[in-house]
């Protein structure tokens, strides 16, 4: 029996011994899946006899390429745990010097970053390559180094680099960016368009991204699908090809007079009749040829023109139109040039006004698709471009103010013109500046206008800047003053103003004691005219109510700033007001309306006269307490809280049901513990006023209740 247990034990030795050599052989394979998987095997092992050991020692292996241990002498090889050993005293030793090697890794990355920064892309790949040498599965110095090859036009370099880093994580979504990119250079546009969707496969936030990288791959795509047909054409002799070719190599000729300039553009722009024409223009350097010219940029640049350049001025303008019309390449190609965004707003401003002109058309042009709106938005400096639209409308007869606040409110629709104006204050203040003098302006401009705003409020960051500036405030009240005076013209500005203005009053914290006052008293206004103004027969059916819940929306925002603005608003009838607004229903209306009779009543007692006077025995505030809607419920339960300290109010609701609806609202399960903390108060004022009602109370078990919500309500 000894010998036949000697004979396994030598054979599970020898098995093991085998098992051993070849996990040591695969931990140091140059294939990174092969040794991954040697290192879980080896841990694995490692556990086990960790398990098996007596004294509870236990060590832990870092997961790492490592290389074969010393060979081990016939002394240590006795045994398995002679293997394991060396094994694991090779894993602390290297575990240590991966530490030390990835400090080493990341000093070259940051090097690496450096160099990129400065432009010296060779030099950046050297620092990443040395990098990789310390640490070859670190997925960062993959990414970087293929970003530099992509500088370098080494696209094939990148792509193996991008496989490397996805080698050390499939879910790279860096790693793939920069795949399509190269791919889109090498014009792979398939495999380009694989990599662009595995990114939103694995991160569906990444769709905007996502999405203009596939609009470019199609654009790519589709240009050059247009090169191949034009060169066809030009190849078979096709006249307006042939023709748009010689007329490119005239005008490249240097320091000709303006005339002769003016002449070639002229006749060039005559043969833009389809996209064969534009993209020869394209692909025969059209734009350089053009852009370049020493005398045209002149003639751009100069204030006082005569004639000839004003005439070489707008037929330059006339040739980009007709090259760019439905042609995405050339939009990209014309607005990426050197000084573009400079030179086309400054051109939006000139003097001679049919260069005005044409320079707007040809922004609108650009701005009647997406992409074209997201090249203007990416490709211009949106503060220069937003004065001179400014400074455009105000100077330009209605036609032309119109078109350039179409031009503005397309680019507002696009989420990169928010994001750009988060950050903008100058931009910001050119737009509010459109509203300043809103006595000279169109209705129609200061409309459009009004409406851009308050789509840039529901922006938190935008609004907060928007309400933080005194400017805003201003103009929209001189706005308020301006619609006033002539509802009916200025119906929609004024509807549009009074919505801007409830989103500004969001951030209630800007709102000062003077600002408060001056606006209340003109919502308080809007809501008084009855007749010749907002609730007018000649109004359509959806602005006569519309108006006055507006009006209503503001004035609940900005109330409770000033005393002086409440005492004004109960004694101009408002509280009357409220009761029919919540009468007539609606949960919009509502909220507005029992917000004002909270705020009104819990500063005025005059306020709680009227709204008891008004609701005899508080029957339309007990009905909103069972509102869905918890801030209506809650803002009830407020005013009836405020008014039953009116004498006789808590004596009239002896035989009804009120304590046992605030009581149920007390105890229920609000998400907003104001809801329970304003019917709870309700309830204490309503048992001190009438302490009849107390009584009632202690039937429904209501002190427990009460008790029991005041200790949550802290809590939380």
């Amino acid at each position: 029996m000894a010998k036949e247990k000697e004979e396994r034990d030598l054979e599970k030795f020898l098995r093991n011994v085998d098992e051993i050599s070849t996990l040591v052989q695969d931990l140091n394979s140059d294939d990174f899946s092969v040794s991954e998987r040697a290192m879980d095997e080896a841990e694995k092992r490692l556990k086990l006899q960790e398990d098996q050991e007596e004294d509870g020692c236990r060590t832990t292996l870092n997961k790492t390429m490592i290389s074969p241990p010393q060979v081990p002498t016939e002394q240590n090889v006795d045994d398995t745990d002679g293997f394991m050993k060396i094994l694991e005293n090779d894993a602390r030793e290297r575990a240590k010097r991966r530490k030390e090697n990835k400090s080493l890794a990341n000093a070259f990355k940051e090097k690496g970053n450096e160099a990129f920064l400065k432009g010296d892309y060779e030099m950046a790949v050297h620092y990443y390559t040395e990098g990789l040498k310390k640490l070859k599965d670190m997925k960062v110095l993959y990414t970087n180094r293929a970003q530099a090859y992509m500088k370098l036009e080494e696209y094939e370099k990148a792509l193996v680099d991008c496989e490397w880093a996805l080698k050390c994580d499939e879910n790279s979504t860096k790693a793939y960016f920069h795949m399509g990119k190269a791919h889109l250079a090498l014009k792979n546009y398939s495999m380009a368009r694989q990599c662009y969707q595995k990114i939103l496969e694995i991160n569906p936030k990444l769709q905007v991204q996502v999405k203009d990288s596939l609009n470019k791959v199609d654009q790519k795509e589709k240009a050059e699908l247009q090169e191949k047909l034009a060169l066809q054409e030009l190849k078979s002799g096709k006249e307006a090809a042939v023709t748009t070719k010689n007329l490119l190599e005239a005008l490249s000729n240097p320091d000709q007079i303006p005339l002769f300039y003016a002449g070639g553009v002229q006749l060039l722009t005559e043969l833009m009749k389809d996209c064969s024409e534009q993209t020869l223009f394209r692909t025969h350097y059209g734009f350089n040829i053009i852009n370049d010219n020493k005398v045209i940029r002149r003639c751009f640049a100069t204030e006082g023109k005569d004639e000839i350049e004003e005439i070489l001025c707008i037929a330059v303008l006339k040739l980009w139109y007709a090259v760019c019309t439905g042609n995405e390449e050339n939009q990209h190609l014309l607005l990426t040039h050197s000084d573009m965004d400079i030179l086309l707003p400054s051109l939006l401003t000139s003097k001679v006004q049919s260069i005005q002109q044409h320079t707007l058309s040809l922004l609108l042009l650009f701005c009647q698709t997406e992409n074209g709106r997201i090249l203007v938005l990416s490709h211009m400096d949106l503060t220069r471009l937003l004065q001179a639209l400014v400074l455009f409308v105000n100077i330009s007869e209605e036609k032309e103010s119109q078109a350039a606040m179409q031009l503005l409110t397309d680019l507002a629709l696009e989420e990169r013109f928010k994001t750009s104006v988060q950050t903008n204050l100058p931009a910001l203040l050119a737009l509010i500046s459109i509203l300043k003098t809103p006595e000279i302006a169109y209705p129609s401009t200061l409309h459009q206008c009004i409406a851009i705003m308050g789509n840039l409020s529901t922006d938190a960051a935008i609004r907060k800047q928007m309400s933080d500036c005194g400017e805003c405030w201003d103009v929209c009240f001189r706005l308020m003053v301006k619609c006033e005076e002539n509802v009916i013209l200025f119906r929609e500005t004024l509807y549009a103003t009074l919505g801007f203005m409830m989103n500004l009053s969001l951030e209630s914290v800007y709102i000062t004691e003077v600002l408060a006052e001056q606006l209340s008293r003109k919502c308080v206004s809007l809501l008084n005219s009855e007749d010749g103004g907002i609730l007018t027969k000649t109004l359509a059916p959806s602005f006569i109510f519309s108006f006055p819940k507006r009006a209503a929306g503001v004035l609940s925002r900005v109330l409770s700033a000033s005393l002086k603005a409440v005492e004004e608003t109960v004694k101009a009838g408002v509280m009357k007001m409220m009761i029919k607004f919540l009468k007539a229903g609606g949960q919009t209306a509502s909220r507005y309306a029992i917000k004002i009779l909270a705020v009104c009543t819990n500063i005025s007692y005059l306020a709680r006269e009227e709204v008891t006077r008004l609701d005899k025995r508080f029957s339309l505030l007990r009905k909103l307490l069972e509102a869905e809607d918890e801030i209506i419920a809650g803002n009830a339960a407020l005013c009836i809280g405020n008014c039953v300290e009116v004498p006789g109010a808590a004596s009239a609701l002896l035989k009804s049901d009120i304590v046992k609806i605030l009581l149920k609202l007390a105890g229920g399960d609000s998400k907003d513990a104001s809801v329970q903390l304003n019917a709870g108060i309700a309830l204490g004022k309503l048992c001190t006023a009438e302490p009849r009602h107390t009584a009632q109370l202690e039937e429904l078990h209501g002190i427990e209740i009460l008790n029991s919500t005041m200790k949550y309500i802290q809590k939380t």
